[in-house]
């Protein structure tokens, strides 16, 4: 309340004092001197009352009272005198006021220029010295043909006039300043500005050829003291010598224009005034000419720093800012001279393009703060560990690339690969403890005779970079032609695949599932195929698994179980199966994340009309591993609506029996691998029985996939292996065979005795 109450106050002393002095300076003549004294006073008294409530530093408040008071009494010795007749005692007190006045502006000052002093104070100093040139054509040398001055008066008072000249340089380096500038610091800028006012009007009164009354002179004086008073009581005078906060937006134009306007106007002055003498041809000779030697130093000291500051802008374009290494383009711009520089020579350049390993992980259970001090260490790692001659670059995150553009052969750099991943084994000591960090490494090299771009070569690393972090991490994979095929066929089946569904290019087949003791189809599983037409047939290895990398699986996902649950109620409408077969469809990971899911199951069952307990729908072991929780929220929910949920590929992941036990799972289905070697292997015959009676003893159907013949079909049933499918029994068949398969499944010697196929 005290720090708003004084601020207040200040900004009604400053209102108050800036009336009160106007209506002086109009109407000052019906006033006595003993009105001008009571205003004096009330203003020193006000500025004592500020320095007594926020006790300011001792310096600050010497620095802020003492010029006033050397004023007044400057002031109040010429009072009665005639301006063109001054005592020397009055000059004297008007020069000691200056001194103090430049000193007091340098105290502040010296505070407030943080890093850009220099440029500044020749900016301060090319202001003060036209300035000074103005002063010395139109008030200094004026004065010395004066007879009312003597020799000491007229030094003096020319020595007051330089002081101008220093107080106006010291306060144009606060106006220049990238420091904003508090409430009280404006202030006392503004009554020094009324007082070098003051003082050049008081000298050109001393020409005798411009009259103003002393009114007005008095006016100036009280203005002085109101912003004075005004910057004593505002609570920012605390701080006055401390620095201020930096400006918004530096003061550049403001600097600008009033620079040029002082080195034109004295030149202007110089070259419309004659010189009187040869002192006065010196003098102003003497003072161009280190004007423009200050505008010189001024031109060329900034150049230097647009130089300096266009460096620094480039350096930080073409290096990374935490680590300081070279950026992707600096980068780029060596490996293109390696490339060009290596043609017809033995020289094949080599690119190693570096991954750490699972550096997400690190970011979000350390914090990113410990995964900058990883990153910084590998970098200097990187760094340490490859030849003088190699350029160590990030390019970005957890990104690193490294060229040598003197290797000869592929095996040279896969050496050198191996050498990184050496130097990267050792623990990197964190704030959080020892952590261990592994990369992934493509090599691809410049082959001799062959012209590749910077591009060309950096890509072909990231692709190698690729194919080692599939092969498991922490290995280095070494750039060939395939991988680039590979990575085409990818990104044209990544493209096609979004298309797909509204290109009707989609279709689903069907392979029937038998009870092996009945010998009657009692479910279908519904596989998905991609027919791109003229582009040929694609293979469900080769889009699924992009599929569920974009997340197109959803749709795809969605759309499969809509369409399997109407085919399912048209071949029970149709008679074609019996009313009870089960329909059964592969689900991803990312269908169980998708929060949409559930309702997607339930809108296709009412839908189709088809009951709940007919929907068996395939995930795989890898879904109880990854984020289990998501994953079994969905099952669960999709198991309270009365869906079966099935194990596909039973024995292939890395399941355990609790987490088998804590999911719905209703069907268990034993992986072709198992059922392939049933009837050679003792060991597997042994494993299968005993998954068929981990199955019988969690209360789950047991289904055996990819049955080829015969004996493996008796090895199952002797097994009391209920269900079954394969090749033996059906191949996956289009819709409108499927009719036509059923009705030869109905007889089971057809396919029991391998006759149907």
């Amino acid at each position: 309340m005290a720090r708003k109450a004084t601020a207040l106050i200040s900004w009604v002393v400053a209102l108050g004092s800036t009336g009160g002095s106007l209506a002086f300076g109009v109407a000052g003549q019906h006033f006595s001197y003993n009105s001008l004294a009571g205003a004096t006073a009330l203003f020193l008294l006000l500025a004592l009352g500020g320095l007594f409530i926020h006790k300011p530093n001792l310096r600050i408040a010497i620095a802020t009272v003492v010029p006033v008071l050397l004023l007044l009494a400057a002031r109040w010795s010429e009072l009665g005198h005639e301006v063109s007749k001054p005592s020397t005692r009055t000059e004297a007190l008007y020069l000691i006021a200056q001194i103090v006045v430049g000193l007091s502006v340098a105290l502040v000052s010296r505070r407030q220029l943080l890093g850009n002093a220099i440029n500044v104070m020749i900016d301060g100093f090319i202001i003060g010295l036209g300035a000074w040139v103005v002063m010395w054509v139109t008030l200094v040398h004026p004065l010395l043909d004066l007879p009312s001055y003597t020799t000491l008066t007229t030094t003096l008072h020319a020595a007051t006039l330089a002081c101008t000249v220093i107080v106006l340089f010291l306060l144009t380096t606060l106006l220049f300043a990238d420091t904003a500038p508090s409430t009280s610091a404006t202030f006392l800028g503004l009554a020094i500005v009324s007082e070098v006012a003051a003082i050049i009007l008081r000298s050109t009164m001393s020409r005798g050829d411009i009259s103003v009354s002393q009114p007005t002179i008095d006016a100036i004086f009280l203005i002085i003291l109101g912003c004075v008073a005004t910057a004593l009581l505002h609570p920012s005078l605390r701080h006055l010598a401390s620095s201020s906060s930096p400006r918004h937006s530096p003061a550049l134009l403001t600097r600008l224009v009033t620079t040029t306007l002082a080195l034109i106007i004295p030149v202007l002055v110089v070259t419309l005034t004659d010189p009187k003498n040869t002192n006065d041809r010196l003098i102003r000779t003497v003072s161009i000419s280190v004007l423009a030697l200050a505008v010189m130093v001024r031109v060329v000291q900034s150049v230097r720093q647009n130089v300096s500051q266009h460096n620094n802008m480039m350096r930080s374009a073409m290096h990374d800012s935490l680590t300081g290494l070279p950026s992707r383009v600096l980068l780029l711009e060596h490996v293109e001279l390696a490339v060009q520089q290596s043609w017809r020579t033995n020289k094949q350049p080599s690119v190693l393009y570096i991954d750490v390993d699972r550096f997400k992980a690190i970011n979000d259970s350390l914090g990113h703060s410990t995964g900058d001090a990883v990153l910084t260490c590998v970098s200097d790692r990187l760094t340490q560990c490859v030849p003088e001659h190699a350029i160590v670059a990030r390019i970005s995150g957890d990104e690193f690339v490294v060229l040598d553009p003197n290797t000869e052969t592929p095996t040279q750099a896969v050496l050198l690969a191996e050498h990184i991943l050496d130097s990267l084994r050792s623990p990197i000591a964190t704030s959080d403890g020892d952590t261990f960090v592994t990369a992934s490494i493509g090599v691809a090299y410049v082959p001799k005779g062959m012209h590749l771009s910077a591009d060309d070569v950096l890509r072909h690393a990231d692709t190698a970079m690729y194919r080692a972090k599939n092969a498991g991490r922490n290995c280095i994979a070494l750039f060939d032609d395939s991988m680039l095929d590979t990575v085409t066929k990818r990104l044209d089946i990544e493209t096609a695949l979004y298309r797909a569904l509204e290109r009707h290019e989609l279709h689903l087949v069907h392979q029937p599932i038998v009870d092996i003791q009945l010998g009657l189809v009692v479910g279908f599983e519904a596989l998905m195929r991609w027919d791109r037409g003229a582009d040929g047939y694609v293979a469900p290895v080769d889009f699924i698994p992009v599929a569920e990398e974009t997340g197109t699986i959803v749709p795809l996902g969605s759309w499969a179980i809509q369409t399997a649950l109407s085919q399912l109620r048209a071949w029970i409408d149709t008679s074609v199966c019996s009313p009870s077969t089960t329909m059964s469809v592969n689900v991803s990971p990312r269908q169980l994340h998708d929060p949409q899911f559930v309702s997607i199951v339930s809108d296709a069952l009412a839908a189709s009309g088809i009951p709940a307990e007919q929907l068996w729908l395939e995930v795989t072991e890898s879904v109880m591993i990854s984020e289990p929780t998501q994953a079994l929220s969905s099952l669960r929910r999709l198991h309270n609506l009365g869906v079966r949920i099935a194990i596909d590929d039973f024995g292939t992941g890395y399941s355990s029996l609790s987490l088998l036990q804590a999911f719905p799972i209703e069907c268990i289905k034993v992986d072709r691998s198992f059922v392939q070697n049933i009837a050679t292997s003792t060991e597997t015959r042994n494993l299968v029985k005993t998954i068929i009676a981990m199955a019988n003893a969690l209360n789950c159907d047991i289904v055996a996939e990819g049955i080829e013949n015969t004996e493996q079909l008796r090895e199952l049933q002797g097994l009391q292996c209920t269900k079954a499918q394969g090749y033996l029994i059906s191949k996956p068949v289009n819709i409108d065979d499927v009719p036509s398969t059923v009705r030869h499944l109905q007889d089971p010697d057809t396919w029991k005795n391998g006759a149907f196929s």
